[in-house]
């Protein structure tokens, strides 16, 4: 894999890691407006099995922003991501919040340079994987990365935060 230092993957996620060191490569696609599962879409369309694209998803946590990270043919389990962050009790953040803490649009939204920093869970599958795909920024923008460079660019975690659909 080899650093893209195109201007239209500019975003705060390729900045991010860039200024990290990290080794990342940037994948751009056609964006459909009427497409509606975002990470399905990215999947489909690069050609990469659905297992290693991840889909961006901030929950509250006890009244607390988090984010988690889960295949795009799953769905989070919020219980499992509230007692990965040792809470009690999740629900999905609303987006219009979701867009303002991370500085990203829905169906565009990196882990990585978020404007304010989150705790960050990576369901744990994404360990059998040498590489994932995450959303770059925007929409028809995704990074393929190593899951641990993703985790120490996020300071996220691993854990078992996915359930099928």
């Amino acid at each position: 894999m080899a650093k893209r230092a195109d201007a239209s993957a500019g975003t705060p996620a390729t900045v991010a890691l860039a200024r990290a060191g990290v080794v990342f490569t940037a994948h751009a696609y056609e964006h459909d407006p009427r497409a509606t599962a975002y990470g399905l879409e990215a999947a489909e369309k690069l050609g990469i099995d659905p297992d290693r694209v991840f889909k961006t998803l901030l929950a509250n946590v006890d009244g607390a922003l988090a984010v988690g990270i889960v295949p795009v043919a799953q769905q989070l389990d919020l219980k499992a991501l509230a007692q990965a962050l040792g809470g009690k009790r999740a629900e999905m953040a609303d987006p219009a919040v979701a867009e303002r803490k991370t500085g990203y649009v829905v169906g565009g939204i990196s882990p990585i340079g978020q404007k304010t920093a989150l705790p960050t869970v990576l369901d744990e599958s994404a360990i059998l994987c040498e590489t994932i795909l995450v959303s770059g920024g925007r929409r028809g923008l995704d990074l393929e990365l190593a899951p641990d460079d993703l985790l120490a660019v996020t300071d996220g975690r691993y854990a078992p935060i996915a359930r099928g659909r």
